[in-house]
């Protein structure tokens, strides 16, 4: 591909971009996360990448929409980092696996179980997909901060949001009730579609990522007979990554980052 003045999809160039940047999914949640940022604007917006910045503690932060699962999400990452960003934080949804995961709990990510394909585009299956533990750290200190309820631990990244829900119309039934299984047998919190991808896409261009995730519900409670209430409220997970912003921009300050 010929070197391009703007990145082919996000549309973003040097400049545009803070180092800092968080990672909704829906492009509509990007003013949201903007409304949290000094002197916001949008600098791009181009199918499923709605990106704006401003700053924090004096410093340039981006907010970018990614749209659904690790296709999108890692060339999104790809593109900003192009453009110079170096420190990525996902804020998302999530469908809760251990009965202890309630709707409307956090989730921050410690792992991330590739069951999914970007990642091996990126490094063999033996590579795990692990976040920052400086952007965790901070992740865990700014939902304790903002006092919410929060878990930490490993989550599963899938391609398919059908394949979960409805396992039993898809030819291999068989293959995704056993590994789903398997994840509840190991303890994993919640299900989601990006943060493996985003993990590995990390690694191998040697920047810092991490994730949290605000739970909408728990499919294992319900199955449970278990009190159990869709709670689609995203603002929490927004709170705790731009929180988690402020800690990373003050300890990087710290360190002479």
């Amino acid at each position: 591909m010929q070197p391009m003045e703007q990145q082919f999809h996000t549309r973003c160039k040097p400049g545009d971009v803070g180092r800092y940047c968080i990672l909704p999914g829906d492009p509509g949640r990007v003013p949201a996360i903007a409304a949290l940022l000094d002197d916001a604007h949008q600098v791009a917006c181009n199918r499923e990448y709605n990106v704006w910045t401003g700053t924090l503690l004096g410093e340039k932060v981006t907010a970018c929409s990614t749209g659904i699962g690790g296709p999108s999400a890692a060339i999104a990452m790809e593109e900003l980092h192009k453009c110079g960003a170096d420190t990525f934080l996902r804020t998302g949804t999530c469908g809760g696996i251990d009965v202890n995961v309630q709707a409307g709990d956090l989730v921050v990510s410690t792992g991330a179980i590739r069951y999914e394909h970007t990642s091996l585009e990126y490094a063999p299956i033996e590579f795990p997909a692990v976040p920052d533990l400086g952007v965790t750290n901070c992740l865990v200190q700014a939902a304790k901060s903002l006092g919410l309820p929060w878990h930490a631990g490993v989550v599963q990244c899938k391609d398919s949001f059908y394949g979960q829900h409805y396992p039993d119309s898809s030819p291999v039934y068989y293959e995704l009730k056993h590994k789903w299984e398997s994840w509840k047998r190991l303890g994993v919190k919640a299900s989601e579609m990006e943060s493996a991808a985003l993990f590995v896409v990390a690694a191998a261009l040697k920047c810092r990522c991490g994730a949290c995730f605000h739970v909408i519900w728990n499919q294992e409670r319900e199955a449970a007979g278990l009190d159990q209430k869709r709670h689609e409220d995203t603002s929490s997970s927004v709170r705790t990554a731009v929180e988690a912003v402020k800690l990373l921009i003050a300890a990087d300050r710290a360190d002479g980052r």
